[in-house]
């Protein structure tokens, strides 16, 4: 009797450990496969431009007609320079569509950064863009490195392009805040409920909330109407936690 107990909990132990390691390697596969389909993006987005000087000063220029063709879905391009941040920005009618899903609309555990339902690419005053926090600095799992004011002052610059009559603009935005928040409980800001402003106070009062919150100063403060773009993402040292990096827009 007690020899088939023991044979019954070890084949139970060898399940559970088969079953753990498939979902492991599944899990491993759907990461594979959702960072081959950006990198496939990349390439149909990036144009190589050709200019007048040397060869090593050609720069890369988003062309969103290419993707919007495939999914009209797509709003924008993020990109980083010196990070992997470099992606599509989505939005759908509904909420959080692609929290779960690719650019192709499939299931993919890492998502594809979104924008809130409640923004307008054109129109809104701070756009808030979602994504998630995945290890080795994937997704904006990349935006820890701005925990760092060094790292920030070395990488502040936000490259946010848009489609505007099957042209693609692009806006640079200069980061001025970064800060550790949660999202529900007594010690909550909502952040992403700041939008639209009506006036001067409100966008000077969220302005300094923000900057009252930073992980370090920047010298940068954000004056009245000039637009922002907020990038959000789960944070781990607290219980329904969110890292922000916050930048103001650059007029050339």
């Amino acid at each position: 009797m007690k020899k088939t107990i023991k044979i019954l909990f070890i084949m139970l132990l060898v399940g559970i450990a088969l079953t753990s390691s498939f979902f492991i390697y599944k899990e491993i596969m759907q990461n594979k496969k959702q960072e081959e389909t950006f990198e496939q993006l990349t390439e149909i987005a990036e144009e190589q431009i050709k200019d007048d000087v040397k060869e090593e000063k050609k720069e890369k220029q988003i062309n969103l007609k290419s993707l919007y063709d495939i999914n009209q879905d797509i709003v924008g391009w993020l990109k980083i320079e010196n990070t992997d941040i470099n992606y599509p920005i989505m939005k759908s009618k509904i909420k959080d569509y692609y929290l779960r899903r690719d650019f192709y609309k499939n299931y993919s555990t890492y998502g594809t950064p979104y924008i809130a339902n409640n923004c307008d690419i054109g129109t809104s005053d701070n756009l808030v863009i979602y994504g998630h926090h995945i290890r080795g600095n994937k997704m904006f799992g990349y935006l820890e490195q701005y925990k760092s004011k060094d790292f920030c002052e070395n990488n502040k610059i936000i490259k946010f392009y848009t489609l505007q009559e099957n042209q693609t603009i692009k806006k640079e935005y200069e980061i001025f805040a970064v800060f550790k928040t949660v999202v529900y409980g007594r010690n909550s800001f909502k952040y992403y409920d700041f939008i639209n402003f009506n006036n001067k106070l409100e966008y000077n009062s969220f302005i300094e909330k923000c900057k009252s919150l930073s992980l370090y100063e920047t010298n940068i403060k954000p004056k009245y109407k000039e637009k922002i773009i907020t990038l959000s993402t789960c944070e781990y040292s607290n219980r329904n936690g969110r890292l922000v990096v916050m930048a103001r827009e650059i007029k050339n």
